[in-house]
């Protein structure tokens, strides 16, 4: 009778080990499956309900859609041509960040908008995108459309007086926000990243 106990009791202990052999392959087969999560150096902003898109004239007339650009990645800066220093700072590292791409830097989409409508007329605009690279548009919102537009990606704007009526400035926000190849905001760069921190960023988004 022990004999059979100790058995019957070795048979269900080898039962249970190879059940629980079962489970931890089939957990490894289903960890396995699951897409690793990717690791940015830009802020992760995947899921947030705000930037979702926009409708708005690029400075060649023509109206743009997020849609657009499907299959690249769009890099979403505001600011304004008469910027002193982070405007044209960004926009430079934007078009090295299109060389440290190698080939894959013509799937990467930079769009300016202004937030000085009054001053940056479409022929202002189309003069400075090709100070950087002829292939990033810059878009222009009505002065009806900027608050409506600010207020949906979160962005900080004022205009600053200046000693005449013209010579005014902007404080504004100074990071980007990037779009996957699908549309979908998933990153917010900080202004001074980097143009190889960035790049390697929007290399990931790419795969």
């Amino acid at each position: 009778m022990k004999r059979r106990a100790l058995v019957a009791k070795a048979s269900v202990w080898q039962r249970r080990t190879v059940m629980g052999m079962g489970l931890a392959t089939a957990a490894m087969w289903l960890a396995a499956c699951k897409p690793n999560k990717l690791s940015f150096n830009s802020v992760d902003v995947t899921g947030v309900d705000y930037g979702k898109g926009f409708e708005l004239s690029d400075h060649n007339g023509q109206v743009r859609h997020l849609t657009d650009f499907a299959g690249k990645v769009v890099v979403m800066f505001f600011g304004y041509t008469q910027c002193p220093d982070v405007c044209p700072a960004t926009m430079i590292e934007l078009a090295q960040v299109k060389k440290l791409l190698g080939a894959d830097g013509e799937r990467l989409q930079a769009l300016f908008v202004t937030l000085d409508p009054e001053r940056d007329t479409p022929d202002l605009l189309k003069a400075y995108m090709v100070n950087f690279d002829p292939m990033f548009l810059a878009l222009r919102p009505t002065p009806e459309q900027l608050p409506v537009l600010a207020k949906d990606f979160k962005i900080y704007y004022k205009k600053v007086a200046g000693k005449t009526a013209d010579s005014y400035t902007m404080d504004h926000s100074a990071g980007s926000y990037i779009f996957d190849t699908k549309g979908q905001l998933r990153l917010f760069t900080r202004y001074g990243s980097g143009a190889p921190v960035l790049a390697a960023d929007i290399a990931l988004l790419l795969k």
